[in-house]
């Protein structure tokens, strides 16, 4: 198993003390946002910080660890009702596309944010929010297919693309290789659906499975008041047998989500022995 983690996660130091930190816990890959990692980076300076030489920097801080950059994070809004907010996001999200090729991130992450400031009186259902979501997709898309990138968009049950049939419209819409899915299953899951949290799993790889090229990994506790807390994998509710049958499948990539240091190792520990007790892929 290619099992991750997120490096903002890990102990705080530099890029190259959080990758020693996560290859001494036993994982083998890593998500790396650069503004929650690198002290001198942030978002709005992408465009112009995101350089051959910056570039360089991150690719032998990843090459001396041995991890692989499984995803590059670019967690934007591209559904701004703010045309000039949203143009220079979509800049932003090309730089991240061109420099992911630089530093061998698998892809560039994304989720399609739905905050109550967009505007829309209901985002997760909203046709309008799809469709301006889309609109402001496309050309990163292009750019995405011009250099030869992917970016994958993660499904989150309160978002725009919120469900695995909301996803699978925006892939029959924009029918482009270089756009994928990061299948987070527990981000499928709220209070309303808990109880199916299988079929809903089993629902988003049938519709979204030759897609995926991600997955995040995390668990989930329904508290007495009917919330839902995320958590460490092995500390909730969820099952992960559909998930990794999947993984092993496909040979994908997870990053775990949600885990502290203290038990981040433990938590790779838990998916590792759920695998081992799959039968082999056929």
């Amino acid at each position: 198993m290619n099992i991750g983690i997120r490096l903002h996660d890990t102990l705080p130091g530099s890029l190259a003390d959080r990758l020693a930190f996560a290859k001494a816990q036993g994982f083998s890959c890593a998500h790396v946002a650069l503004s929650k990692v690198l002290d001198d980076f942030a978002m709005n300076e992408a465009p112009e910080k995101l350089t051959e030489e910056y570039a360089v920097r991150v690719r032998e801080d990843f090459d001396a660890s041995g991890l692989e950059c499984a995803v590059l994070g670019c967690y934007l809004n591209l559904a701004d009702p703010d045309t000039e907010r949203r143009t220079r996001t979509q800049e932003i999200y090309k730089a991240h596309l061109r420099f992911a090729l630089k530093i061998g991130a698998r892809v560039v992450g994304t989720e399609t944010f739905a905050n109550p400031a967009s505007g829309f009186a209901d985002p997760a259902s909203s046709e309008e929010a799809f469709q301006l979501f889309m609109d402001s997709l496309r050309p990163v898309v292009r750019c995405a297919e011009e250099v030869g990138a992917l970016l994958a968009v993660e499904p989150v049950y309160y978002h725009i693309i919120s469900t695995p049939e909301r996803a699978a419209r925006m892939l029959e819409e924009l029918p482009s290789d270089s756009l994928r899915i990061i299948l987070d299953a527990m981000n499928l899951i709220a209070p309303e659906n808990a109880e199916k949290t299988e079929s809903v799993i089993q629902r988003a790889i049938s519709l979204l499975g030759d897609r995926v090229e991600i997955l995040h990994m995390k668990d989930f506790v329904l508290t007495s008041e009917g919330k839902m807390d995320a958590c460490a994998c092995g500390l909730g509710s969820m099952k992960y047998e559909t998930l990794l049958s999947f993984a092993k499948a496909k040979n994908l990539p997870m990053t775990l989500e949600n885990t502290v240091p203290s038990n981040a190792e433990a938590a790779r520990k838990h998916l590792e022995a759920i695998a081992e007790k799959l039968p082999p892929k056929q």
